[in-house]
């Protein structure tokens, strides 16, 4: 009868940095979809955003899986696009919003600004099953946001 020869010490060292690397982290996993629950802004770069008096208005997006689009609304305009998700890279394109005037120009800007950080976007980081943050190509936080009533 033959005996199997025992596993190398650094095959085993390998095995065992794997299993433990697969335990590190936020314990989020990045294929947790972020399709489906309406996703509203709670910051845009580093500054919070109020919540308005109608929640149907807020800056907000929602992702469908089904068919690949994107939609939502940045306040005063909806908008509608398309977008692609592998891992932790996000990359939303062909954008386009209604073109309604803002009767606040401090809603305007912000309407601008949440389009530019959608537009920025590259990849995503789930701070929490209901907390979203918006990351551009250089790693920062464009934007946050949340599936919860604030």
């Amino acid at each position: 009868m033959r005996s199997r020869p025992a596993a190398t010490p650094l095959f085993m060292a390998a095995l065992l940095a794997a299993a433990l690397a697969a335990g590190c982290g936020s314990g989020i996993n990045l294929d947790e979809p972020i399709e489906g629950p309406v996703w509203r802004l709670d910051q845009l770069g580093g500054e919070p955003v109020a919540a308005g008096a109608d929640p149907q208005r807020d800056p907000q997006v929602q992702f469908d899986r089904r068919n690949g689009r994107v939609s939502g609304s940045g306040g005063c305009n909806r908008l509608s696009g398309t977008f692609e998700r592998s891992g932790s890279a996000l990359k939303l394109s062909q954008l386009a919003s209604t073109r309604m005037a803002c009767t606040d120009p401090a809603l305007s800007t912000k309407e601008a600004q949440f389009f530019a950080a959608l537009q920025a976007t590259t990849s995503y980081r789930l701070q929490s099953p209901t907390r979203l943050a918006l990351l551009d190509a250089g790693g920062r936080t464009v934007a946050t946001l949340s599936t919860q009533s604030r």
